[in-house]
């Protein structure tokens, strides 16, 4: 079946019967995180949310399970900010001994001020790639142990902000830019995913990167309140506007879902979706349009790059 940029989470996942799967939603407590969740759960699978604020994790999740009839919803403790917590989460899971068949990396910040996590990574590259990378890597066993496994990782459109900088990734040396860093950590997540599908296509595990679309949510919460105005985001007195074109939380997940549960991705990863579809790269001059990306995001050697640096960054 076909998807566009107006059909919705709900939309896309109807018809799949997702029963004795289990998914990890990290940010699944708001958002697009909390409707990828719920569209997940209506087609019958275990679904965690990995969340920072678990009082609150607790109460999306009994409310997803009731709005779905599906018990199997839960919250887990997770902060991508810190490398301890994730691999607290990482250990709590493989103890366990549950295989993972959907790992959705949907959390993330945006144009935060210069700040760093905990273990001195900056705040845009070390959770929105960094932090993931390390949950992804900690997973690898029950990922594999699924038989067949889905990562599907949260990019944007903002890659074309900016690229990664291997030299210098967290803001060390170089002047800071809120937006170039956050370009640069989608540009990130797209790598990921070329890089791990790469390495664990064999296991049955692949990955794509996605575009989600433009949506108001928390995302936009770092942002000062002038620029927000200057932006059109918002009105003179500070009040959210939704500018045209934006997609409302149900379309923005279903990009997502589609990801995560569409049959003509079966064994396919290393690529870049938006719109339910696999995006085109853009050569032209300007900004790569909706349904295109720049080649750079996908490059196997720039990806193989991030890679081997990621691993160098959480060993040390």
């Amino acid at each position: 079946m076909s998807f566009d940029a107006t059909s919705t989470a709900s939309e896309v996942v109807a018809g799949h019967d997702l029963t004795g799967m289990d998914a990890v939603v990290t940010g699944g407590a708001s958002g697009l995180g909390a409707e990828t969740a719920r569209a997940l759960a209506s087609a019958g699978a275990r679904v965690t949310l990995a969340v920072r604020d678990a009082g609150r994790g607790r109460t999306v999740a009994r409310r997803i399970a009731a709005e779905t009839g599906n018990p199997q919803v839960v919250h887990a403790e997770l902060d991508l900010a810190s490398l301890a917590s994730v691999r607290a989460f990482t250990g709590r899971w493989l103890d366990a001994g549950r295989p993972l068949h959907l790992l959705i990396n949907n959390a993330g910040v945006m144009a935060t001020p210069l700040t760093r996590t905990a273990d001195g990574f900056e705040s845009q590259f070390g959770t929105n790639h960094i932090g993931h990378f390390a949950l992804t890597t900690g997973l690898r066993p029950a990922l594999r142990a699924a038989g067949r496994a889905r990562v599907v990782v949260l990019s944007s459109r903002a890659h074309r902000r900016g690229d990664v900088d291997f030299d210098d990734p967290n803001y060390r040396r170089r002047p800071y830019d809120p937006w170039e860093a956050y370009g640069q950590s989608k540009s990130a997540n797209a790598l990921f995913a070329v890089g791990l599908t790469g390495r664990w296509a064999d296991d049955g595990v692949t990955s794509n990167a996605l575009m989600p679309g433009a949506i108001m949510t928390d995302l936009q919460r770092h942002l000062p309140a002038d620029e927000l105005i200057d932006m059109g985001w918002a009105d003179a007195d500070g009040n959210p506007v939704i500018p045209p074109g934006w997609k409302t939380v149900e379309q923005g997940a279903a990009t997502t879902v589609w990801a995560a549960v569409a049959p003509e991705l079966d064994g396919i990863g290393g690529r870049y979706l938006d719109n339910c579809a696999i995006a085109r790269p853009w050569t032209e001059a300007g900004d790569p349009p909706s349904g295109h990306y720049l080649p750079r995001i996908l490059d196997p050697d720039r990806a193989d790059r991030l890679w081997t640096l990621s691993e160098k960054l959480i060993a040390d």
